[in-house]
């Protein structure tokens, strides 16, 4: 990602940290611009992935409840209950951007209540914004953060089930410096919160023509079809490259990629297979084929065109789109596997895009030997 003095143009997060959280304790990941996650069957790798999008989720303003609506599952193994009954789990990252390196970090009670009992925001070993749990029979966190000038500091109560540093654009003036560095900061650390897409492509989903829409994907890429009838209309360049890689990652010849929508009927899309040669369906595809088409989509797309929420205050070119994918490599061969990350590494070092996945040993193996990728070995 394009850099000035060391810092990122677009905000990133590039620290994830599970101090406690499933099978984590004191674990801190470098996140780069492509990431991968490696290691054995349990070792959580799912796990991290659900970490990162609870905090994307929160960022974008959700409840704990709808962030995690398994909390109990991620309570760290073997956590004993304190006197009062109470077990939680901690998480943080680290968001880097214009504003430099920010801090947050979130303690939450999964049980008796869920609720968050302490946040904190820093940057350079300031603390720009805590909260604490003071009073166990109120739903609600009393809040300090910098004000600077004569007051220092401004103290007000913040609600338990939603994250305090996305409340604080609502919160905070901006009429002294220190307001203005907590606004800058919890901005940063929201933009690069917010602008994350869960994807998991379900080849079952994707088989069936789709009525028209929006033509914005699914995080289960379902309506695929009407996607790619979007993309051809709106950006030949992106179409071609999907095309190109269709050629690497689907079976016999394949001249291009087309779409077939009848007036005020379904969207289907199929293979065009070359002269004299008939059309190939999504619906003939392999399992393989359609979830490699539908994250090759995913990787040379932006946010315009996927179904998610980002920063509608930035532009696209302020802002990094973060794909979470777990399961990248599930269901793909060598080649297939070799082609998304070709495309992960051409995407992501146009800055405009980040990946997080998880994969299996082998494609981790080949993805050691490439410069740029940053592969996590839990």
């Amino acid at each position: 990602m394009p850099a000035q003095g060391g810092r990122l143009q677009r905000p990133g997060v590039t620290e994830l940290r599970l101090s406690a959280f499933g099978p984590h304790r004191g674990a801190a990941f470098a996140l780069g611009p492509v990431t991968l996650l490696a290691g054995a069957s349990g070792s959580g790798k799912s796990q991290a992935l659900a970490a990162y999008e609870a905090l994307a989720a929160l960022g974008s303003g959700a409840t704990l409840e709808e962030a995690f609506p398994d909390a109990a599952a991620r309570i760290p193994d073997r956590a004993a209950p304190d006197a009062d009954g109470r077990r939680g789990f901690r998480i943080g990252c680290t968001v880097d951007g214009p504003a430099g390196p920010v801090r947050l970090d979130l303690a939450v009670q999964a049980e008796p209540t869920l609720r968050i009992v302490g946040e904190r925001l820093a940057q350079a070993g300031q603390i720009l914004l805590a909260t604490a749990l003071r009073d166990p029979g109120r739903r609600s966190v009393q809040g300090a953060w910098l004000t600077g000038g004569a007051i220092g500091v401004t103290r007000a109560p913040l609600p338990d089930d939603r994250l305090g540093t996305a409340l604080l654009p609502l919160r905070v003036a901006g009429a002294t410096a220190g307001q203005r560095q907590v606004l800058a900061a919890a901005e940063q650390v929201v933009v690069a919160l917010r602008s994350v897409f869960p994807c998991d492509p379900r080849p079952g989903l994707m088989r069936a023509p789709v009525p028209p829409g929006e033509g914005r994907l699914l995080g289960d890429c379902a309506n695929l079809a009407d996607v790619l009838r979007r993309t051809r209309h709106e950006c030949g360049t992106r179409y071609a490259l999907l095309a190109e890689a269709a050629r690497t990652g689907c079976a016999g010849p394949v001249a291009g990629l087309d779409v077939r929508a009848p007036a005020d009927g379904p969207v289907s899309a199929v293979l065009d297979r070359g002269p004299g040669r008939p059309a190939t369906e999504l619906a003939r595809l392999g399992a393989g084929e359609l979830r490699f088409l539908a994250l090759a989509l995913v990787l040379l797309t932006g946010p315009g065109v996927l179904a998610m929420d980002p920063a509608a205050e930035l532009l696209d070119a302020q802002q990094a789109l973060t794909v979470l994918a777990d399961g990248f490599d599930r269901g793909l061969d060598r080649r297939q596997s070799a082609e998304l990350l070709r495309l992960a590494l051409l995407s992501c070092g146009r800055g405009h895009v980040r990946l997080m996945a998880a994969v299996g040993e082998e494609t981790a193996a080949a993805a050691r030997l490439l410069a740029g990728v940053t592969v996590v070995d839990l």
